[in-house]
Parts: structure tokens; C-alpha cells; sequence
């Protein structure tokens, strides 16, 4: 899949393609019906699909201070989009200048001039140019005097996570504050994912006899609710059962919020410098402050054991179907 960062990154001879246009972050199931609807017609076409979304996220600078918690970085986006198809995405700079662009300018610049655009596939609620002034139906004229199709695909699933709301980036950012991350996970189809660098903590957990890798998380991410999890620790495309600590360590009087995670019977990882993802699949407990270090230990151990468990079960039923 081609990566491209702003318009000058396009080939010069790139031909007719198939686009759809959105910030996608998380690329949960509604996303995804959008994009492989995208990938689809595409294919039919016998021409690339292209997804074009944007860098900062534009609320950031629409209203300065408003940037919301990411769920996927753009790297993982684009991983999550090849996964489903996509031949290119298009990350474009979202900068003052831009935002300005009227909804007749933005599709001449972006979709006309660079993409040449056969086929536009849409959400029901697509906004764009200055002031999302533009909605799919002036898109449909658009396309009519620029000689391109217009399709709406009907994005909002709906399950039991939120109460049988919508799907939305919006919710799972709510679910994900909120420490439901088997809700969370029901909308993207996979588990949440924080990632970064592990850098040195304060080292507890090894002395403790649980190291765990600190992850330092990158900015604006959406991370879980203070709290015990069970989930994975990826480490150089290796998966390990891991149960996670979530919040300030109360039991020593911590200041900083952190994202550890202890790899289940692993020993002798030397993961310091190297980058990790951190999955959820499951709430355990919530933050507390034990009476002496060997009740904390026994809970540390009751927490390793019902994460070893619900990982194992999860990765069962996968197999099973």
C-alpha cells in the first residue's frame, strides 16, 4: 500500500481512483463498511481506492484545545486500512490555510486535480470544506459537473456497547474513558490500542517480581480508565498474554499516570528502547491501596491469573470461530 503525506507526494502520473474521505480514527466497523464499500467498487472499476484523512485532527484547528484522545495513531490507521484493501492513503496537513478552502475548491484541489476521482464513497453525515459547509448532496453535484460517481454507505451500526448506540469514534473514546473496553472492542471488531516507546519506570515491579514494561504513550492518546486489565503486550510482531496497570501507583503514593504491562510468564525481556503495543481485552478491578505489601502481592497474583485465563479463552474461541 502507498503512503502519502500531502498532495506533493502523489505521483505525477497517477490515474482514475476510487476515494473516500474521513478522519477514520479507530477504523471501527462502521469505518470499515465505508472503506471496503471503497475497496469494492474499486476492484469493479479495475482502479486503486484511495482514503484520504487528515493530520492534526481538524477540531485541533478549527477550535485550538479541542483535539480529541486518538484511538490509532496514522501509522496504525494505515495498517488497518491495508488490512481491509486499501491501495493509498493520502494524509493530508491540516493547517489554518486548508481548513479555509471552500467545499467547490476542496474537491477541485484534493479529488479533481491530484486524485482524479472516478468514484467517491461516503458516510451519510460527510461534511467538508470551510465551515463543513459541504454535505454529500453538493458532493453529488460536484460530481456531476466533474465527472465523478457518488456513493452513501450507511455507517451506524449499532450493538449492545453504549447501550445500542450508534458506532462511533465518539463512543469508544467515552467507553475506552470509561474502562469498557469489551464495549469498546465490540465497535472497533478488535481490541483498543495504546502504543509507544517502554521507557525505565520506577522499577517496583521488578522488585516485586512482576516487571512490567512501562509504555510512554503517545500524544492525545485515548488511554483506558485507572484500572487493572487483562490484554496483550506486542513486542516485535510477538503477542504475549500481559495484564495491564493503568493510573498513578497508589500503593506507593505515585504521581504520574502510566501504562505498564507485565508479560505472563515471560522471564528475562529486555524490551527498554523498543516500541510495544498494549491491547485490551478486559476490565479486571479498579485502582487500590492495600494494607501491606503481601496483600498487594496476592492481588497481583489473582490478577495474573484471571488474565492468563480470559486471554486463553479469547484466543480459544477465535480459533473455534
Amino acid at each position: 500500500m502507498q503512503r502519502w503525506r500531502g498532495l506533493e507526494d502523489i505521483p505525477q502520473d497517477w490515474g482514475r481512483s476510487v476515494v473516500t474521505i474521513g478522519s477514520y480514527d479507530g477504523v471501527h466497523r462502521g469505518h470499515q463498511l465505508i472503506i471496503g464499500r471503497a475497496v469494492e467498487r474499486a476492484r469493479e472499476l479495475g482502479v486503486p481506492s484511495v482514503v484520504v484523512t487528515f493530520d492534526p485532527h481538524p477540531s485541533e484547528v478549527v477550535r485550538p484545545g479541542s483535539h480529541p484522545p486518538l484511538l490509532a495513531p496514522h501509522a496504525r490507521r494505515a495498517e488497518l486500512m491495508a488490512e481491509l484493501g486499501v491501495d493509498a492513503v493520502l494524509v493530508l496537513p491540516f493547517t489554518t490555510g486548508f481548513s479555509q478552502l471552500s467545499p467547490a475548491d476542496f474537491v477541485v484541489k484534493v479529488l479533481v486535480d491530484k486524485l482524479h476521482a472516478q468514484h467517491v464513497v461516503e458516510g451519510p453525515n460527510f461534511r467538508f470544506g470551510h465551515r463543513a459547509a459541504g454535505d454529500v448532496a453538493f458532493l453529488r453535484e460536484l460530481g456531476g459537473t466533474y465527472d465523478f460517481g457518488v456513493e452513501v454507505v450507511d455507517l451506524f451500526v449499532s450493538g449492545e456497547a453504549g447501550g445500542g448506540l450508534p458506532f462511533s469514534s465518539t463512543l469508544v473514546r467515552r467507553l475506552v474513558a470509561d474502562g469498557d473496553v469489551t464495549g469498546a472492542m465490540e465497535i472497533l471488531g478488535r481490541p483498543h490500542r495504546v502504543e509507544g516507546v517502554v521507557v525505565r519506570g520506577a522499577q517496583r515491579g521488578r522488585e516485586l517480581g512482576f516487571p512490567t514494561a512501562n509504555v510512554e504513550t503517545l500524544p492525545h492518546t485515548a488511554i483506558p480508565a485507572d484500572g487493572v486489565y487483562a490484554g496483550w503486550l506486542t513486542v516485535g510482531g510477538e503477542a504475549m498474554p500481559a495484564a495491564i496497570s493503568v493510573g498513578t501507583n497508589v500503593q506507593f503514593d505515585a504521581t504520574e499516570r502510566t501504562v505498564e504491562a507485565y508479560a505472563i510468564d515471560r522471564v528475562g525481556l529486555e524490551l527498554y528502547g523498543l516500541h510495544a503495543a498494549v491491547d485490551f481485552l478486559a476490565y479486571l478491578r479498579g485502582m487500590q491501596k492495600f494494607e501491606s505489601i503481601d496483600a498487594l502481592l496476592a492481588c497481583m497474583a489473582d490478577d495474573v491469573k484471571q488474565a492468563r485465563d480470559l486471554v486463553a479463552a479469547h484466543e480459544a474461541a477465535a480459533v473455534t470461530g
